[in-house]
């Protein structure tokens, strides 16, 4: 079945560079894809193929291990209701339910024969000639993670402070303070639609997670911007370096930019749960540069 799926995200983002501040909409994305259900509808025998299957017995002997026939034709009534009506069509076909664990998403034997069950307590549906067979049903478990592998979750950017010289750099020793910036996401909001279900996926992280070669990281947020007026009340995402970048390739230190994402989800057809979590990664890389100095002793010798 095909599906639109619609993702956004609220930046995380505190210095407005994400295009009007932290805490906003700043990226969203539409695509289109499809989902193959669990269970659905697959055409079996034209009418007057089970009217003869029914009426010559036949189905008697395959469903023997039911017993005497008294009890296999009240069945088979209720499998296929009013069957003698299409005793004459050779064109329109009875479709039966089916399920197939291959296309369940989840992990739990269980709740797929519960939902297998469900589905195929249907029984077969008649379609006569020219007429759309039945839609599958798409449950909402299967629609929500279809949904969510099927958004592309922006990576985190960052800024950086203090940035010395032409070459922008920080200083070993000192701490460089970090915060998010652009379309990193703080949390995503996936949705779809398929049939008659609708999934939603809230996705939320708290921190940026660096690990920079060459330093010590330590990140319980997003980071706040440096200013002179925030120095003072501190930051919550910070880098020392303990050796300039002069021994990298083009004298940058590479730095490793992680966010990880708690997943929720909750369906239309009363489906909730939660996801593995999901962690986008990505690598920038920030100039580190050494002071160096000389110590004197005074002395009053000309």
């Amino acid at each position: 079945m095909t599906m639109t799926v619609t993702a956004t995200s609220t930046s995380a983002a505190a210095d407005g560079s994400a295009g009007s501040g932290g805490g906003v909409v700043s990226w969203s994305q539409s695509v289109t894809t499809t989902v193959h259900p669990v269970c659905w509808y697959e055409p079996d025998r034209t009418g007057a193929e089970v009217a003869e299957w029914i009426d010559s017995r036949q189905a008697e002997k395959e469903y023997s291990v039911y017993g005497n026939w008294g009890y296999v034709m009240p069945y088979l009534r209720d499998q296929y209701p009013d069957y003698e009506s299409y005793a004459d069509d050779s064109e329109g076909y009875w479709y039966m339910p089916w399920c197939d664990w291959e296309y369940y998403n989840g992990d739990d034997f269980a709740e797929y024969l519960k939902l297998a069950g469900h589905f195929r307590s249907n029984g077969p549906v008649y379609v006569p000639a020219g007429q759309v067979p039945p839609e599958p049903e798409i449950d909402g478990e299967t629609l929500a993670r279809a949904a969510w592998d099927a958004a592309t979750i922006p990576t985190a950017t960052i800024a950086y402070n203090p940035t010395y010289g032409d070459m922008q750099a920080t200083i070993v020793g000192w701490d460089t303070w970090v915060w998010a910036t652009g379309d990193t996401p703080r949390e995503v909001q996936v949705s779809a639609t398929a049939g008659a279900t609708t999934a939603t996926i809230t996705a939320t992280a708290s921190m940026l997670t660096l690990q920079p070669r060459d330093g010590t990281a330590k990140c319980t947020g997003f980071g706040v911007p440096w200013s002179e007026d925030n120095d003072s009340r501190g930051t919550d995402c910070k880098i020392v370096f303990n050796r300039s970048s002069a021994h990298f390739k083009d004298s940058v230190t590479p730095v490793d930019v992680k966010v990880s994402y708690a997943i929720s989800y909750t369906a239309s057809d009363g489906a909730t749960g939660t996801m593995d979590t999901h962690t986008t990664s990505a690598t920038t890389s920030i100039p580190v540069a050494e002071i160096q100095a000389i110590n004197t002793r005074p002395s009053t010798e000309p």
